[in-house]
């Protein structure tokens, strides 16, 4: 079994190609700017302060590589969707995204974070299409569950259901920062890959 407490910071890339310390298998966290990425991450590993969390959107430029036990890479994507830095932001993480998929057998898996609470956006969408061109498994992580109701809940189900039926290379999990129960069933899914 990993131990995801022994984990730490490595560096950051420009360069989704760039030599790494070690050959690895690489697990790609995404999602949209301030869906809990940084926060998963610490959560994950059960330290305050490893990924750093900002109240900025837009903040993480670059994709961050985390050892996790000497057993792989977590790579922590910049967030999408984020719009005050205009077309170019959006045009870098599009680029940076289509690099770090292209050859990369380090690639085991995606996962891609959405809040719980909402439907998927225009990006989401977009990133959904993008994701199915890899044919690569992804764990869609519906963060903030501790916010949802029962009526909630359950619209959050269906929501996932009617968008994952045709695409048996995705599952979803519902995760929590406050929930110890769905922090331990996270790192059991991840394990396998």
């Amino acid at each position: 079994m990993v131990n995801f407490r022994n984990a730490k910071f490595i560096t950051s890339l420009a360069d989704a190609h760039a030599p790494r310390p070690e050959t690895r298998p690489e697990l790609l966290l995404v999602g949209r700017s301030n869906v809990g990425k940084s926060s998963l991450i610490n959560a994950l590993v059960d330290q305050k302060n490893l990924a750093r969390t900002s109240s900025k959107p837009g903040h993480t430029r670059l994709l961050n590589l985390f050892d996790i036990d000497h057993t792989f890479y977590l790579v922590d994507a910049p967030g999408y969707g984020y719009t005050r830095g205009g077309g170019r932001h959006v045009e870098l993480f599009a680029t940076l995204m289509e690099d770090y998929f292209h050859d990369n057998a380090n690639l085991v898996g995606v996962l891609w974070l959405l809040d719980s609470r909402h439907d998927l956006s225009k990006d989401d969408q977009t990133f959904f299409t993008f994701l199915l061109a890899y044919k690569i498994n992804v764990k869609i992580i519906l963060t903030k569950a501790d916010k949802l109701n029962q009526k909630m809940l359950a619209e959050a189900k269906k929501r996932m259901q009617v968008l994952l039926k045709d695409y048996p290379q995705f599952s979803y999990y519902f995760f929590s920062i406050d929930d110890a129960n769905l922090i331990r069933n996270l790192r059991s899914k991840i394990y396998p890959w």
